[in-house]
């Protein structure tokens, strides 16, 4: 795992000791924000289960104006501390690190709004689907334009009936699905055929 571009580009990440993780695959990191592109300068972001902390200190390095890293397990947020440090990126007003449980999180009143969410929890627990609907309760965490972005294996993904969010793009890459949604009426029932091929982004 490496930092692909921007004032840390090259940067190796030091891994969480053990397997309760699920890191980003650099390819897949590097599609991600491909797709957000410019509009990552000046943005924040909720790096929710956040692991290494890859996709929130590649967000940094692009040029975000801050990050809000939220992970439970202890060795994960000392890892993150490290990475941090590490990319010459630990400065307290763009990195927050909070050592806490992701739905507690969200379960409390929003004090900002990101423009990005990503959410990538371990696998087949079915925690994405808790973390998006704690988000739809409490929409005001994303900004209006805001984007939600949800990590899985291809198999996790079903729709998810919502409020206040609706999934507008898919993209996998190989055992990894990304889910993007955005504030938006409820989410309509997706027949089965279409499924495997998602209206792609526009722009």
């Amino acid at each position: 795992m490496r930092v692909i571009s921007g004032t840390a580009k090259g940067r190796k990440l030091f891994s969480v000791p053990g397997g309760g993780t699920r890191p980003v695959t650099d390819r897949v990191k590097e599609a991600l924000f491909n797709i957000i592109g410019a509009d990552v300068v000046g943005a924040s972001l909720l790096d929710l289960f956040a692991g290494t902390g890859g996709v929130g200190i590649e967000a940094l390095s692009r040029g975000a104006a801050f990050v809000r890293f939220v992970e439970w397990q202890r060795a994960a947020v000392k890892t993150i501390r490290k990475n941090l440090a590490h990319c010459g990126l630990d400065d307290p007003a763009r990195a927050e690190i909070r050592h806490m449980d992701a739905f507690a999180l969200l379960q409390q009143p929003a004090d900002r709004r990101f423009d990005y969410m990503y959410i990538a929890p371990p696998q087949y627990h079915g925690l994405w689907e808790k973390a998006l609907r704690l988000l739809d309760a409490s929409p005001t965490w994303l900004a209006e334009d805001g984007w939600v972005v949800v990590q899985i294996h291809p198999n996790e993904y079903h729709p998810v009936p919502l409020r206040h969010l609706r999934a507008f793009d898919q993209r996998r890459y190989g055992s990894t699905l990304l889910v993007f949604y955005e504030r938006g009426e409820e989410e309509p029932p997706t027949p089965p055929e279409e499924k495997a091929q998602p209206a792609p982004l526009q722009g």
